[in-house]
């Protein structure tokens, strides 16, 4: 968080980080002597400072933050123009220094310019403060590498991690929004309203299930009486210690986990489908099967997907494999994805890429900003470069990702680095001076549709095909996703 630089280690100045925990004992990544040294003879404090009132996220009853990032931001800045480029400078050697920027996503997750409204949502004036804040450090770091005569040999990468939208939590079809809370506004959604919503399904058919609240020493919520998952995540079953349903919130989209025989933390990933009895298989589709036609019944969801390695096709939804999501990895894959609703807001004159509000299950309210949704605003994100690697004035119409940035990188700092599967990304090529002449044939395949369910609902995915990589542009159902309106 903040200015990360490095260099060969032929040094023993080593690697220089400088995040929110600079200077807190026990916390911090150490800095040796001499990083240390040149702190001070530039007179930079040793420890970073807080983000203020720009950290105020609010609630249901005040507004949250007024201002941008601005003193923490300063302090990165300072690191990177006055110790660590100055540094660079001096020994001559290739350099690598990544500066991230909390702003303009912090702010625009807390901002209060629109408190309980979705206008002007994530596009008020405090918002775009952030962005020149963010905009003033890149100005900044250029002027530095310019006075140190580095600029023209030196590319310059600004990526962001994703898109932004507004939060919306009323007007929905949920169950947990008809209660009574102290600290939600009446007929907004409340955090946890997912979990809710599915434990209030499920225990129509058990009613020995319980709701447990993992993130308050795993408490039995009682959302009749106003209580709601603190951070949205939900435990349900007959005992917090072995739950049946996992819900773990994450903004514009929800993870659902179907715990085997060994609790969620004790396993490393879900038991193999060839691995278990036909009774076990059988048991985890009807409640899998339970879910699915819960999720099918609410107007916030858009969008569902399954391990359907684990319970089969499913109508309604398509498969976690579908979008990358059925992999390798050793930590617990989630069972069950849910896509929340997104739309354009009305009257909103900036593209519906920045105009977009979402349902999100999230402790931020009405108004404020959020991300993790499949709609084209939350994976549509902006991508710049400029150096002597890179073409001049050159715009990529090809589809990239993140992915693709790290890989670009990858090539241009000359290293090798072996892939453990095929979501690596590719080099973009195509804006590279010395990039290759061929470019791989683009296409846009038809949409992919899973099978209709009952009410007719069926989860769309349109992507874009670019040789072997394939790019997800967005997903859920017709209607109901900003990127799938049918055009």
């Amino acid at each position: 968080m903040g200015a990360l630089t490095s260099e060969p280690k032929t040094t023993d100045e080593g690697t220089l980080v400088i995040d929110d925990t600079t200077g807190i004992a026990g916390q911090e990544v150490p800095i040796s002597a001499i990083w240390k040294a040149a702190f001070a003879d530039a007179k930079i404090a040793q420890v970073a400072p807080s983000r203020g009132d720009n950290a105020n996220s609010g609630d249901a009853r005040h507004p949250g933050t007024l201002v941008p990032n601005l003193a923490q931001q300063q302090y990165f800045l300072e690191a990177a123009v006055k110790v660590a480029l100055p540094h660079f400078a001096k020994s001559g050697k290739p350099f690598v220094m990544v500066f991230w920027s909390r702003d303009p996503d912090g702010t625009q997750h807390n901002q209060g310019d629109s408190f309980h409204s979705v206008d002007p949502g994530i596009n008020g004036p405090t918002s775009f403060a952030a962005i020149r804040n963010a905009d003033g450090a890149l100005d900044l770091i250029e002027a530095t590498l310019k006075r140190l005569k580095l600029y023209e040999n030196t590319n310059i990468i600004v990526a962001a991690d994703h898109g932004f939208s507004t939060i919306q939590k009323t007007g929905t079809d949920s169950p947990s929004a008809a209660a009574p809370y102290k600290d939600v506004q009446s007929g907004e959604l409340p955090v946890g309203f997912l979990a809710i919503d599915l434990y209030t399904a499920l225990r129509s058919a058990d009613s020995h299930l319980k709701l447990f609240d993992p993130d308050a020493a795993c408490r039995e919520i009682d959302w009749m009486k106003g209580a709601h998952p603190a951070r949205g995540n939900g435990l349900i079953g007959k005992d917090a210690d072995h739950p049946e349903v996992v819900v773990a919130a994450n903004g514009g989209s929800d993870l659902i986990y179907l715990p085997a025989e060994a609790p969620l933390w004790q396993r490393s990933a879900q038991a193999p489908a060839d691995k278990r009895s036909a009774e076990q298989r059988r048991s985890d589709r009807v409640i899998a099967t339970r879910i699915v036609d819960s999720l099918l019944k609410h107007d916030y969801v858009s969008g569902i997907f399954i391990n359907a390695d684990r319970f089969g096709p499913m109508p309604g939804a398509l498969s976690l494999s579908d979008i990358g999501l059925a992999g390798r990895a050793v930590t617990p894959h989630p069972d069950i994805v849910v896509n929340f609703a997104s739309k354009v807001i009305p009257g909103c004159k900036l593209g519906a890429s920045l105009c977009t509000e979402e349902v999100a299950d999230t402790a931020l309210v009405e108004g404020q900003g959020m991300h993790g949704s499949f709609s084209r605003a939350d994976t549509w994100n902006f991508m710049a470069a400029r150096g002597p690697d890179f073409k001049s004035g050159f715009v990529d119409e090809l589809p990239s990702s993140n992915a693709d940035i790290g890989m670009t990188i990858v090539q241009l700092l000359g290293l090798a680095i072996p892939s453990h599967g095929s979501l690596k990304g590719r080099v973009l090529s195509e804006a590279l001076r010395e990039g290759s002449a061929e470019v791989p044939l683009l296409s846009v395949p038809p949409p992919l549709e899973s099978k209709p369910a009952l009410n007719g609902l069926k989860t769309v995915l349109k992507t874009q095909v670019l040789g072997d990589q394939t790019y997800l542009d967005a997903a859920g159902f017709m209607g109901r996703t900003v990127g799938l309106d049918g055009k």
